[in-house]
């Protein structure tokens, strides 16, 4: 059934979005058995959540035929359907803890870091767990109690202080005993020497204990004191001091979790109008802060998409045909490095389910999300951030990204430059004799462009008495094919594009001309709006069909009516290398 839409809008996908397009999780890093040849239950080909392998047949063999369409095997819970649903249907991971999008976070200009205002740097710190971030400061609470909390640190510091006094002293008195004992012993005075040495290396580092809880307890207050939302907390020691004392009185942590708090707390209407005004001060670089950041925060103000979607709790798992794994000679088997990057992150999240269910400790836990962290960014743009996940022969491995960027890309490779009927490649040369609208056009290329025209034309002149005929006479070149084809191509222009086509005249329109060989031939002086040269390149040629396209390409895309460059107006059809040099010798 044909669709027709009216625009094409690209947004964040919530957790619940890619929830709804799954059909069902991924709970497991197996992909198939390799005795039983077939999908792994819960794995990355299960069968229940991506449709059957083969046609109108279950897993387990008992529904086949096209009669049980849309049964749900009672036995294997697997849809009788076609097997090429397999290249549509999604499924899931769900997360144990949130991970941030690589692309928002690490791409230039950072998304993140411009909504949030933070640098990349301190976001890194907090998104792989070096750093603590506050999200949230109660001041009412806070200011109410801060000259009680601040009377309850100084006696704190002053009973440290005291306790280390009242055992230096202990300790000295101590000491003498020892050192009178040890001269009543007939000691050697060496001895007694080291002992007291040993005695002032006790004290000073017991001094230095003292000195740093009573430091520690000053810079948690402190911190307490000057804490404001987006501070960012190094020491784990330090944290820990103010989480134990003053918990109460704010909100923070680390990791994606903590960037998500943050981002569910953002107003954004707030942040607009503080921007706005920001564009007027004096200061040169607030200004330009402030015109950057409005590029990201006003679509997000817009509401078209929630900045939390930024935060994934639950990542899709693309369709296995679409990351296949297939056997070769040897019962060896390739496959995709899709599958490899999503076991990986499957594996280190069922791990982080198990420490989470077994109480680990918190530094472990912080440690395998990290890791979870990691494997999610391999997964959608490897590389990206420090040294990239490989494979066998340390070959990087082509994540989601590289799937999609670059010249070998789904978008350039296989949407904008797909092939498609009525057309043809090859490479171009010289044609000197050529008009400024007129292109050589190959003979056997030509005929297979204009085939369809040529097998009319044959019938209409009774030279062949059906299509099939027709068609025949084409496929052997019978020679009153030539005749019909120069009948054909008369008043019919031909569209050549040379890739990357940077601005319109990169596609023209000529009237074409039968030649031998199987080059193109162009006209010297229409190169400059091509960018062409005759080193090797290729140029696409393109048949318009309809008699509004045709009309089209004559008026608007001939190359004699495009001797000027739309963006300045000078002339794109100036003479150069070889017609200079020649008129230069004519003229000498």
């Amino acid at each position: 059934m044909r669709q027709l839409f009216d625009e094409l809008k690209i947004g964040l996908a919530s957790t619940d979005q890619i929830r709804s397009w799954s059909f069902g999780e991924v709970k497991k890093p197996e992909t198939i058995n390799y005795r039983t040849l077939k999908p792994e239950k819960e794995g990355l080909f299960d069968e229940r959540i991506f449709g059957p392998q083969k046609d109108w047949e279950c897993a387990c063999g008992k529904y086949k035929r096209i009669r049980y369409r849309g049964i749900l095997c009672e036995k294997c819970n697997v849809e009788v359907t076609r097997s090429k649903v397999r290249r549509e249907r999604m499924g899931h991971i769900e997360l144990a803890a949130p991970v941030t999008h690589i692309w928002f976070f690490k791409g230039v200009p950072s998304r993140l870091g411009y909504l949030l205002d933070m640098s990349p740097k301190d976001l890194e710190k907090v998104i792989y767990f070096a750093s603590y971030l506050i999200t949230h400061v109660d001041e009412e609470k806070r200011q109410a109690d801060l000259p009680e909390l601040e009377k309850t640190m100084r006696t704190e510091v002053d009973i440290v202080k005291e306790e280390f006094t009242d055992w230096k002293e202990a300790r000295l008195v101590r000491l003498e005993e020892e050192l009178e004992t040890m001269e009543d012993g007939g000691a050697k005075p060496q001895e007694i020497s080291a002992r007291r040495r040993e005695a002032e290396k006790e004290m000073r580092e017991r001094e230095e204990r003292s000195q740093h809880e009573q430091e520690l307890v000053e810079e948690a207050f402190e911190a307490l004191r000057t804490m404001k939302v987006k501070l960012l907390i190094d020491s784990e020691q330090l944290w820990r001091e103010i989480y134990d004392r003053y918990s109460e009185y704010y909100e923070g942590g680390m990791g994606a979790e903590a960037v998500k708090d943050l981002l569910g707390r953002l107003d954004l209407d707030a942040e607009m109008e503080r921007l706005q005004t920001d564009l007027s001060a004096n200061s040169a670089q607030k200004r330009q802060r402030a015109t950057q950041r409005l590029k990201v925060v006003k679509p997000f103000s817009e509401g078209h998409n929630a900045p939390e979607s930024m935060i994934l709790e639950a990542v899709p798992v693309i369709p296995p045909d679409l990351r296949p794994m297939v056997q070769l000679d040897g019962g060896r088997f390739a496959t995709s490095d899709l599958n490899d990057l999503y076991r990986r992150v499957i594996n280190r999240n069922n791990r982080l389910k198990r420490l989470l269910d077994l109480g680990a400790p918190e530094i472990i836990v912080n440690n395998e999300k990290r890791m979870l962290q990691e494997a999610v960014d391999a997964l959608f743009d490897n590389g990206r951030r420090g040294r990239a996940v490989t494979g066998p022969g340390n070959r990087a491995l082509k994540s989601l990204s590289d799937m999609l960027k670059g010249k070998q890309g789904r978008f350039r490779q296989n949407l904008l430059g797909k092939r498609v009927d009525y057309s043809g490649r090859t490479v171009i040369v010289v044609g000197p004799k050529l008009k400024l609208h007129q292109c050589g056009l190959p003979k056997v290329m030509a005929l297979e462009l204009f085939k369809p025209f040529v097998m009319k034309r044959l019938v209409d002149k009774d030279l062949a008495q059906n299509i099939k005929s027709a068609k025949r006479m084409v496929e052997r070149q019978r020679p009153q094919v030539w005749d019909v084809l120069a009948e054909v191509i008369q008043e019919h222009p031909v569209l050549l594009n040379r890739a990357p086509t940077l601005h319109r005249l990169g596609i023209q329109a000529f009237e074409p001309i039968l030649v031998e060989g199987k080059a193109i031939q162009i006209h010297p002086l229409v190169c400059e709006a091509f960018n062409a040269d005759f080193d090797g390149d290729q140029m696409a040629v393109h048949l318009p069909l309809s008699a509004e396209a045709q009309a089209e390409a004559r008026v608007l895309m001939l190359s004699s009516n495009n001797v000027l460059s739309p963006a300045s107006g000078h002339p794109v059809v100036t003479p150069s290398q070889d017609m200079v040099i020649g008129i230069y010798y004519l003229s000498e």
